[in-house]
């Protein structure tokens, strides 16, 4: 049974700096990138345009970061193997990782699942978010890319208040579509949102299909309406990736790993955890990125003791 020092499991900003690090420490990495219906690469692999990381002034697609962080993190020795993990047990050790009808073990793990956004379900919904044609799940990301236009929040918690409250800095008009009458989202950010002219509401309305003309988003098809828009985001939560450690190590209410303190162990010594699988506040790539660099140096840390 072959034994690595490390294992990554998750190839996002998170696992490839997680990568790129232990690999120039010469602890020889081996990291699971995933196959479908898991995306090798993370959520930046469903992006268009990525203008907020650093080291790129004229953007780059999310896509092509994925791409050079991988080379990257191989060019000083990173194996990625594209097959999804199966189980992993934290109980024994060397730790064991299970893919396919194989076993390897190794004498740290660093998670690196990500997480993903809730989606609507609806045809067109991803291609529009890849091709960046008028659907996304993040405005601190996209929210540039819509000055002087109309779009529209779906949720109803505090994550849609703030996305809306953000475009306004940008868009004509902002309408937050909530399903229901009332809102999940606090006292505060509810009327922050309210007291905002920019933004308007559609109550107990839901989004029924995606109008499109030309690969772009035009509009909406409401429950009981149809409305012109021109970008659409989506801010109904995110789902942590972390069913392969549910009953092995703790999660908060929200499912999210936790780690000890200012770092990214967790409470087994030689597993950690970074990106947005303990992240459930920022969720941008360069945050995970750094995050990955953390649980790197941790890792070496650790098996140095």
């Amino acid at each position: 049974m072959p034994l690595y020092n490390v294992v990554i499991i998750g190839a996002g900003p998170a696992g490839c700096t997680a990568a790129l690090y232990t690999s120039r420490a010469f602890l020889s990495p081996l990291v699971f990138s995933g196959e479908l219906p898991n995306i090798s690469g993370g959520q930046l692999m469903l992006t268009s345009e990525v203008e907020n990381f650093p080291g790129f002034p004229s953007g780059i697609i999310g896509e092509k970061l994925m791409l050079l962080l991988k080379t990257q993190a191989s060019k000083f020795g990173t194996i990625f193997i594209e097959k999804n993990v199966e189980n992993i047990n934290l109980k024994s050790y060397p730790f064991e990782i299970k893919y396919k009808d194989n076993i390897v073990q190794s004498k740290s793990i660093i998670l690196a699942m990500g997480s993903e956004s809730k989606m609507l379900g609806l045809p067109y919904e991803k291609e529009l978010i890849k091709n960046g044609g008028g659907v996304s799940v993040c405005a601190t990301c996209d929210g540039a890319f819509y000055k002087n236009r109309k779009v529209a929040v779906v949720g109803g918690g505090d994550s849609a208040m703030e996305e809306a409250i953000f475009l306004t800095k940008f868009a004509n008009s902002v309408l937050i579509i909530n399903r229901n009458k009332t809102f999940k989202a606090s006292k505060t950010m509810l009327q922050r949102a309210q007291s905002n002219t920019k933004i308007s509401f559609e109550l107990e309305e839901e989004v029924k299909s995606l109008l499109v003309e030309k690969d772009i988003l035009s509009g909406l098809q409401l429950k009981n309406k149809c409305i012109p828009i021109e970008g659409l985001f989506i801010a109904i939560g995110h789902n942590p990736k972390t069913d392969l450690v549910k009953g092995q190590l703790p999660l908060d209410d929200n499912g999210y790993i936790i780690t000890l303190k200012k770092s990214s162990n967790t409470i087994i010594p030689g597993v950690f955890a970074c990106g947005d699988i303990q992240d459930p506040v920022y969720k941008q790539a360069i945050v995970a990125s750094g995050s990955g660099c953390q649980a790197a140096m941790d890792c070496e840390k650790f098996l140095n003791t």
